[in-house]
């Protein structure tokens, strides 16, 4: 079993080296811990010192990415270069590297494809009250749209099988964190959490440098992620939101015509016809995006078969 610590960075240049040579490299269970770096385009010299630390590999990214596509590649990569399980490890250390046995752990007993390190929100002191409340609401959100129980969705610290990786596809440029979650539920991918502890912070997030835009990017993500895999639900709701008015008022014009009153009541047949055919476009539109949305997952599909290199490919851990 081979272990890929991915570590995606941007301007590391002061505690990148630092980070490398944090990672264990004899874990239990795995034969070989292999560190990975991405440089996504930094204007430092965050390539050259990660690769004088002793990373294994370090490749770049030609201009800045973004961390969701850095992320992403991050897994290919792993994946391309043998590796059995792939963990994501953040470049400011806000993870203890002495956590990574015990996120990894579920996956060796054969209990979870995606684990994920859940932190110690409220007690972390260098939290705002703010940012402990943000951090709970959107993980309730998250649990409720992707039907998976994590605790701290938000957090990057994780471990996942090579097939559970090769499903996975960002289509938000912000973050990696909330879609995938999601798409894991859509996916039947096992997730579980387990308890780990933070460093004190070396530098600001670059994530959540403003309450508010953070709350508006991550809240435009959940929407946009949860029509990718759920159209047509979403757009039932929408549908029965204008058609049950729609009926209404047309019911309403229906009983003043019967009592002979019909002439003065035109305005609510005129506005239930208009909602009505608002609500068969959405309907009809909700259908349609979910056919796109199949053949989204049979492009997926093929995706992870190509980068695994074999046939069918089947959510699960491997039988041991």
């Amino acid at each position: 079993m081979k272990l890929f610590v991915h570590i995606p960075c941007l301007n590391e240049a002061e505690f990148i080296a630092d980070v490398v040579r944090s990672i264990p490299r004899n874990i239990d269970g795995f034969s070989k811990v292999n560190v990975l770096v991405i440089d996504d385009g930094s204007t430092d010299d965050t390539a050259e010192r990660a690769e004088a630390a002793g990373a294994d590999y370090v490749l770049r990214n030609p201009v800045n990415m973004g961390l969701a596509y850095t992320y992403i590649r991050g897994l290919e990569e792993c994946i391309e270069r043998g590796a059995d399980v792939i963990l994501n490890y953040d470049a400011d250390a806000q993870y203890k590297a002495e956590c990574i046995p015990a996120l990894t752990k579920p996956i060796l007993e054969g209990k979870a494809d995606l684990v994920v390190g859940v932190r110690p929100i409220r007690q972390i002191e260098h939290f705002s009250p703010a940012k402990k409340v943000l951090q709970g609401l959107g993980s309730t959100v998250v649990r409720k749209v992707s039907g998976v129980l994590v605790e701290d969705a938000p957090s990057g610290f994780r471990a996942i099988t090579r097939k559970a990786a090769s499903h996975l596809f960002v289509f938000n440029g912000y973050t990696y964190t909330l879609e995938t979650l999601i798409q894991a539920g859509q996916a039947g991918i096992a997730v579980t959490t387990v308890p780990i502890e933070v460093n004190p912070p070396i530098r600001p997030s670059r994530l959540m440098r403003n309450s508010t835009i953070y709350i508006l990017k991550s809240a435009a993500t959940i929407l946009r992620v949860s029509f990718l895999y759920r159209p047509f639900k979403i757009m039932l709701w929408l549908a029965l939101f204008t058609g049950l008015p729609a009926l209404v008022a047309i019911v309403r014009f229906l009983i003043a015509y019967a009592a002979g009153e019909g002439n003065g009541m035109v305005q609510s047949l005129v506005l239930g016809g208009a909602l009505l055919v608002v609500s068969t476009m959405l309907l009809v539109g909700g259908m349609l995006a979910e056919l796109l949305a199949a053949n989204r997952r049979i492009l997926q599909d093929t995706r992870a078969r190509q980068l695994l290199g074999r046939g069918a490919v089947k959510i699960g851990p491997e039988p041991r």
